[in-house]
């Protein structure tokens, strides 16, 4: 029998199934918290060690080495922990690349841009990305996440998008509303304001249709909200259900398993979509009836990236898919 991944999808560029939280972490002592949980949780959370704002001044350096270490040690069981670089207009973002590509490129998840102006600020790091890898003959491209958090980058963000090599657009909340230079209220920072500002709303939307328009996955800006679970859960149902982010960020172990809980897709659906699947695959991916509706590739194609989506967030699958689909 044909799976859905060889039969649905072919000859296109596949979409990027990335856990649904991307937990951020600057301190030594943070990323090893956040290892310690992800063993616990699984692979359900992504860890980014930052080296942005993490690093002290003048020791750039010393903290690129130590995520190095990090990435490459044992407690990376997962494969699942990427780093934050310096923007372009820092002197150490080519040093940060140099450290991380030459002492863990082969076990980085990804590496994310902060601050591009531009598409064309994308493309040159992305190019020196590629030709440290080539020198380290690292062979699996490194994977991109790009922050838009500047007038330029929202401005070019499907330029952006449709780079190669971009698999991540994510939304930094909070250097665009300082970048309006007061005209938007602090407010916007937070909830609700933060999706109802028409400025702020205007940039999620437009961030997650270029993403999702050229197989990106749009991650969300994180809350700021550190103790009120359900906050925190609403937050993210929110960016999820009315701006179709498929990820958000997270900056305290607090808010990864309400995030997760927010972004699952609904059981029920689940059920629905595995029995569809199996009818689809029992039937040769032609058209057939489910419970009085008919279904056809187009239909089997979302639910196939349903299920896959349930999969990430570390939901259990019934068995009948889980056996065919995943063995």
């Amino acid at each position: 029998m044909q799976h859905p991944a060889d039969v649905l999808f072919a000859g296109e560029k596949p979409f990027p199934v990335l856990p649904a939280v991307d937990h951020y972490a600057g301190s030594e002592k943070l990323m090893r918290k956040a290892l310690a949980l992800q063993h616990e949780l699984g692979a359900v959370f992504d860890i980014t060690c930052d080296c942005e704002d993490g690093a002290r001044a003048g020791a750039e350096a010393e903290h690129a080495e130590m995520v190095a270490d990090i990435v490459t040690g044992p407690d990376n069981r997962h494969a699942r922990i990427g780093a934050r670089i310096h923007d372009i207009t820092h002197s150490h973002w080519q040093r940060d690349l140099e450290i991380l590509v030459e002492r863990a490129g082969s076990r980085l998840a990804f590496l994310t841009l902060p601050k591009p102006r531009s598409a064309l600020d994308v493309r040159t790091q992305i190019a020196a990305l590629r030709t440290l890898e080539a020198a380290h003959r690292i062979e699996r491209p490194i994977p991109v996440h790009v922050l838009i958090e500047t007038h330029g980058a929202l401005h070019e963000v499907w330029d952006i998008a449709a780079t190669p090599g971009v698999e991540s657009l994510d939304f930094g909340l909070m250097d665009f509303v300082s970048g309006h230079h007061g005209a938007i209220p602090g407010a916007a920072m937070t909830s609700p304001g933060q999706f109802t500002h028409p400025l702020v709303a205007r940039a999620k939307v437009e961030i997650a249709a270029a993403a999702l328009a050229n197989g990106v996955v749009p991650s969300h800006n994180v809350t700021t909200e550190l103790k009120d679970i359900e906050l925190i859960r609403n937050d993210a149902e929110r960016a999820r259900r009315e701006f179709g982010y498929l990820r958000m960020w997270s900056i305290h172990p607090n808010q990864i398993r309400p995030i997760l809980d927010a972004m699952r897709p609904d059981f029920t659906e689940v059920e629905e979509a595995a029995d569809i699947l199996v009818g689809a695959q029992d039937g040769d991916w032609g058209p057939i009836q489910h419970r009085g509706r008919l279904h056809d590739r187009a239909s089997y194609r979302y639910y196939w990236e349903l299920l896959l989506r349930a999969r990430a967030t570390g939901m259990t699958l019934p068995d009948e898919a889980s056996l065919r689909f995943f063995p």
